[in-house]
């Protein structure tokens, strides 16, 4: 790999500004936080060579997690060491997650507000739009052989029609995916790779390290919790489930979202259905990772069930307690695996099942759109068992007209017109208090 540049050298305080800059202008999903980490560090700063930049984001995409922060993380590894990585990666973190926490206190206190129903409804038309174009970008970018359309549509099957678990659809492609990289790689699509590059002094050591390290730091909020609060208290569940979902997020939080609404809905009850759209809306309107809605979650889930805290302390702690589960992971994997990424970057196998899980992801997101779909545009969707299949089945008589003729503007303005996610959610937003508080 070509060397960074670092003459005249970069100090750490130069870091901690530039990742700051970055972190409050994070907007856009990854495509535009990588975007901006692009032109911020590649082309007007000069302190990562493309080559760099480029197979970073490659190992990136291996990972699961949220692969722009982990990409910063990278970065300020490569610059400033851990401390170096810790603080980008952070940054990158912190100015969403401080808005998200600010507004999910609000929404938890505002929910029943008439005002703050209509505004929202314009918010969740909106997002249903917004997951509507994600899905055909991505499709257009990752479906570009049949095998891996077949994935997608197996994928979209499995979730929507037969309600099989989502680590089981994102391992499963990924296993698939290694298996053919190593017989047929031009059924995926993958490109000759090249012999990787020498690894640095005692790998196995940093990695080792980084592993105990960062494994004890995921894991210490939920041994405190086992012991005070014990494994049936909300905090437990919180704990728990956001440590699955942060091994086997693979592909964006577009991927999961289906996965966790309905897991945050259906099985633990913590939202209702039109909720779980309103904190994807209040993220996309955020600097940082989209994942972060995880945090909404995690304050409204706590905040509803508090004891033995007041309802405001427990949704601080749920939402605390979501976000460091999420992201300790994140953490651990770059520092894990960053001394390893020239030889993981040209690893057939690991490209393979990549570009199956990328696939897969696709489907997934299908579901998620279905999904939202479904409980933005009806107030009832009830289910019905055919065992094995599982129905969705809405109540004609339960459809929210207003959410339909906001959703159809709103598709005109992501698609016809080309507005940004902002300036749509904005609108739309706006046009729900006027139909709903007008009309």
């Amino acid at each position: 790999m070509a060397s960074l540049a670092l003459t005249p050298p970069i100090t750490f305080t130069e870091l901690l500004r530039a990742f700051t800059r970055i972190g409050l202008l994070s907007f856009g999903g990854p495509a535009g936080q990588i975007a901006l980490m692009h032109r911020e560090l590649v082309d007007e700063r000069k302190w990562v060579e493309e080559e760099d930049f480029l197979h970073a984001l490659n190992f990136c995409h291996l990972l699961p997690g949220p692969e722009a922060q982990q990409l910063a993380t990278w970065i300020g590894w490569r610059l400033h060491g851990w401390r170096g990585g810790l603080a980008a990666g952070l940054l990158f973190v912190i100015p969403g997650a401080a808005i998200i926490l600010a507004l999910s206190v609000l929404y938890a206190i505002a929910a029943n507000l008439a005002w703050v129903e209509a505004l929202f409804l314009g918010v969740k038309a909106a997002v249903l739009a917004i997951v509507v174009q994600a899905l055909l970008r991505i499709a257009g970018r990752a479906l570009d052989t049949v095998l891996k359309r077949a994935l997608a549509v197996a994928a979209f099957i499995g979730l929507f029609l037969f309600d099989l678990p989502f680590p089981l659809i994102v391992l499963g492609s990924g296993v698939i995916g290694m298996a053919i990289a190593a017989w047929r790689p031009d059924l995926l699509a993958l490109k000759p790779t090249t012999t990787g590059g020498a690894l640095p002094e005692r790998p196995w050591r940093t990695t080792i390290l980084s592993i105990v390290l960062w494994g004890a730091v995921w894991a210490a909020p939920m041994a405190l919790i086992a012991l005070t609060l014990g494994r049936e208290h909300v905090l437990w569940e919180i704990g728990a489930f956001f440590s699955q979902l942060a091994i086997v997020t693979f592909g964006g939080a577009y991927a999961v979202l289906a996965y966790m609404a309905q897991e945050a809905v259906q099985g633990f009850g913590w939202l209702k259905p039109g909720e779980m759209a309103d904190g994807l809306g209040l993220a996309e309107t955020t600097p940082g990772p989209l994942i972060l809605v995880t945090q909404f979650v995690g304050y409204l889930a706590a905040f509803r069930a508090p004891e033995p805290f007041a309802p405001f302390v427990a949704g601080l702690l749920g939402a605390g307690l979501t976000t460091w589960v999420t992201f300790a992971p994140c953490f651990m994997w770059i520092f894990a695996f960053a001394p390893w990424i020239d030889r993981l970057g040209n690893a057939v196998r690991l490209k393979g099942g990549l570009a199956a899980v990328t696939a897969a992801v696709v489907g997934v997101i299908a579901n998620l759109t279905a999904w939202f779909a479904l409980h933005v545009l009806f107030a009832e969707v009830g289910q019905r068992q055919f065992r094995p299949l599982r129905l969705y089945w809405p109540d004609p008589a339960s459809f929210e007209w207003r959410a339909g003729v906001l959703a159809a503007i709103a598709c005109a303005m992501v698609f016809g017109l080309k507005w940004s996610v902002l300036r749509v959610l904005m609108a739309a937003a706006l046009g729900g208090m006027v139909l709903v508080l007008a009309i």
